[in-house]
């Protein structure tokens, strides 16, 4: 059964997001498009709201939100005390985001990271695991703030 991925964009995020999830549909993952359908200008907070509920209630095992710097949804996503979601522009922030702080959803700035580099994170950020250890009380203490 292949792993659901939910993805959720602003209109800056529009277009990325369509080019990562037809990469995440190539790679055999299930993706739930949560939108928005079109550049027409709305709001990431209500993106970012639907994309971490889908998540926090189990119903894809992790996510990605898309805005035009990607603070915006990152802080929407933020919001909901069983999403961590991580900021990231590059490899190593997407590795970091899974390895140290069990991140389960990737936030992107569209204006910010290129196609390629969009790519390069969410592959990262799908295939690391989080590492566990030290790290699980810290994690812990994140769903009590």
């Amino acid at each position: 059964m292949p792993i659901t991925i939910a993805i959720a964009a602003d209109h800056a995020g529009f277009a990325l997001k369509g080019k990562i999830a037809a990469y995440l549909r190539e790679h055999g993952y299930e993706v739930v498009d949560l939108g928005t359908d079109s550049e027409d200008r709305v709001d990431y907070p209500d993106y970012g709201m639907k994309l971490a509920e889908v998540v926090a209630k189990g119903k894809a095992k992790r996510g990605i939100g898309i805005c035009g710097s990607g603070i915006g949804i990152s802080i929407a996503l933020n919001r909901n005390p069983l999403i961590r979601a991580a900021l990231c522009h590059d490899i190593n922030t997407a590795t970091l985001a899974r390895q140290h702080n069990d991140a389960n959803v990737l936030a992107l700035g569209a204006r910010i990271v290129d196609e390629k580099t969009a790519l390069a994170c969410v592959d990262a950020f799908l295939k690391i695991e989080f590492e566990g250890g030290r790290h699980v009380a810290r994690v812990e203490k994140l769903g009590r703030c």
